[in-house]
């Protein structure tokens, strides 16, 4: 059994400013995603100039916040946000959808390819690498924030671990079984997976390694892309077996979860898309 090390969730003082843990996250994404397309466009990639890779990270991170705050709106918590319309902008009091902030990336792309003359598939396959490790690092915050843990896992799982910042679910959980009671009086709380490091590992880490290299060779325009889609589709639908599921729109359920759900479509059109530009000749 391992046990959640509450870190602080503030990483430094500047002064009168507190940096979180999960801002810095953040930061370290936007950072890996400069250096890895700056790699690449020094490498002979010459799908943009340098300057043009800082200005389209700015139109991403906006298409991030925008689209994503609205995806945790209208997909996981509409009834409350329709009834609070100003919390919807309280993005510090909230959570955001990966698959939102999806949505919201690939319009921003849209509009700046359009701005700059290249192609939606151009742009997509040359930063569709350069994502999964700042997903990587976002689940590393949620981790530290010991949020989004997992469902309850045995006690035989060596890395099952306790979650202080989880008592109350636990709790209430524990009344659902005999089993989880006595895990409770036992352990304090129930043990859970920690599905942060799962989605770390499944999203960031094997993600990023199989498009980095499968991208090493030239592709048909949107191949990149559809196996990103097809990647994290499947990364995803299989971390939510481990996650705790969130309630959406479908309600609480543990037959399929809503980012599940919000997964699928991806798999469907990743596999679609592969198929379809795979008949083309590489670009």
């Amino acid at each position: 059994m391992l046990i959640h090390p509450q870190f602080d969730p503030v990483a430094i003082h500047l002064g009168p400013v507190a940096v979180h843990w999960y801002g810095l996250m953040y930061l370290l994404g936007f950072a890996l995603f400069l250096t890895l397309g700056k790699y690449r466009l020094n490498k002979g990639d010459n799908v943009l100039a340098v300057p043009q890779l800082d200005d389209m990270l700015m139109y991403g991170a906006v298409g991030v916040v925008v689209g994503g705050r609205l995806g945790e709106v209208l997909f996981y918590e509409p009834a409350f946000y329709f009834s609070h319309p100003l919390e919807i902008f309280m993005v510090w009091k909230g959570g955001m959808s990966f698959h939102g902030g999806f949505l919201g990336v690939l319009i921003a792309v849209a509009i700046y390819g359009r701005k700059i003359g290249r192609g939606f598939w151009q742009l997509t396959d040359f930063i569709a690498p350069l994502v999964p490790l700042g997903l990587a690092a976002g689940r590393v915050g949620n981790f530290i924030n010991g949020e989004l843990w997992g469902r309850v896992a045995s006690p035989n799982l060596p890395w099952a671990m306790l979650f202080p910042q989880a008592r109350m679910q636990d709790i209430a959980e524990a009344q659902q079984s005999s089993d989880l009671m006595n895990m409770l009086m036992q352990y304090g709380g129930l043990l859970r997976h920690p599905s942060q490091l799962y989605e770390f590992a499944l999203e960031g880490i094997v993600l990023f390694g199989a498009l980095w290299l499968y991208s090493a060779k030239k592709r048909a325009a949107g191949q990149v892309s559809a196996l990103f889609l097809i990647g994290y589709g499947l990364a995803r639908f299989v971390s939510e077996y481990f996650r705790n599921p969130d309630a959406g729109i479908f309600g609480k359920s543990d037959v399929i979860s809503m980012g599940q759900w919000l997964s699928l479509p991806m798999i469907v059109i990743g596999v679609a898309l592969f198929v379809f530009f795979g008949k083309r000749k590489p670009a």
